[in-house]
């Protein structure tokens, strides 16, 4: 298959407009239009992950963690990053990266976490402000189910687990076209009362010119009227970190032990044992220390993360314990959301597990 059909699964689940302002997530090298014939799966790309897509003939790397974050002002061999693109280029490997738009998905990163750690009633730690949208469209009643269809296809009405939301009333629209028009219903130069639905709906923010574009040319008439608002909502849905609690409580230095044998962790970095057990969890895979205080507030007894900075530690303030399994531990099991999205899609396509050990933090 193609490379195009491979991205486009990829971005439907998590859309690149979902990724943080600093990142670089997307296709690091390769054309679009390239024959796939397997996939290597892997949180990074080194030089030797490359190495084994050679040798498992692999000609797309599928990573967690982009290759490009800066810009590339030359391409030697001086630097692993440039090495990395040489090769890759060199033999036609693409190299593709889903980042913090998987990890700021329902079902991405975090997720995945939660669902090693066995956790139920989750919800987005941190959801994403100014995101959403409502459009409002008139429609003759002969056409409404037509154009509504249209915009929900194109990603409108999404609320949650439900699709197609939209509230819906009928009342009268008028309008009179001049000699120049050429219009749907009702005569030029006489005032025309026209039964209409007036429908409207959520919008994401980036989807907002293929909704629009949809709705245009699902309905009748030349002229379309419609309204678009910005609303203050947040995303429940997309954002950062996630909440979510245990079955059952479970006593604080055992459930240190479950995270270590689950993430095969070698020590965890901690804050002061004020919790005796353990019901209400926070996670962020990667580096999350910015939401401390969002897992505060949440009344989570424990946030696991990575990448916790000495004075960071402070801000728990005996409320909260602050656990820090490690950037690459938190994110470990991202391959396995490759997997299922590739082979759910495509379930006769070659997808292999790198076998090439990224980390590297080695502990002593």
């Amino acid at each position: 298959m193609k490379l195009k059909e491979i991205i486009s699964v990829f971005e439907k689940e998590a859309p690149l407009a979902w990724q943080e302002s600093y990142d670089n997530s997307g296709l690091q090298t390769g054309d679009e239009n390239t024959e796939i014939k397997s996939a290597l799966l892997t949180i990074d790309v080194t030089e030797e992950v490359v190495d084994e897509a050679i040798k498992k003939k692999s000609n797309l790397i599928i990573c967690h963690h982009p290759v490009i974050f800066g810009g590339i002002k030359k391409l030697t061999t001086k630097t692993p990053v440039e090495r990395i693109l040489r090769k890759a280029i060199q033999k036609d490997i693409a190299i593709y990266a889903a980042h913090t738009n998987l990890d700021n998905i329902k079902n991405g990163v975090n997720s995945k976490i939660c669902d090693k750690l066995g956790l139920k009633n989750r919800k987005i730690l941190s959801p994403v402000k100014n995101s959403l949208k409502k459009i409002v469209v008139f429609v003759p009643e002969t056409h409404a189910d037509k154009v509504r269809k249209a915009i929900c296809d194109a990603g409108a009405g999404h609320i949650g687990n439900y699709d197609f939301c939209s509230f819906n009333v009928q009342g009268t629209g008028t309008f009179r076209g001049s000699e120049e028009t050429n219009p749907f219903v009702g005569e030029k130069g006489k005032i025309h009362f026209e039964k209409e639905i007036r429908i409207e709906t959520i919008i994401p923010s980036f989807l907002q010119n293929s909704v629009v574009n949809a709705m245009k040319s699902a309905h009748p008439y030349e002229e379309v009227a419609y309204d678009i608002y910005p609303i203050e909502n947040k995303n429940e849905e997309i954002g950062a970190g996630m909440t979510g609690e245990l079955e059952k409580e479970i006593e604080t230095l055992k459930f240190f032990n479950f995270i270590k044998k689950t993430f095969g962790v070698k020590s965890i970095r901690h804050t002061e044992i004020t919790k005796n057990k353990i019901k209400k969890i926070a996670v962020c895979g990667g580096s999350g220390s910015f939401l401390i205080r969002d897992a505060i507030s949440s009344g989570a007894d424990i946030f696991i993360t990575g990448d916790v900075k000495y004075h960071q530690f402070f801000d728990a303030e005996n409320r909260i314990i602050i656990a820090d399994i490690g950037h690459f531990e938190s994110e470990r099991f991202t391959n396995e959301i490759f997997y299922d999205l590739l082979t759910k899609k495509f379930p006769k396509f070659a997808v292999n597990f790198s076998e090439t050990s990224t980390n590297p933090i080695y502990y002593y």
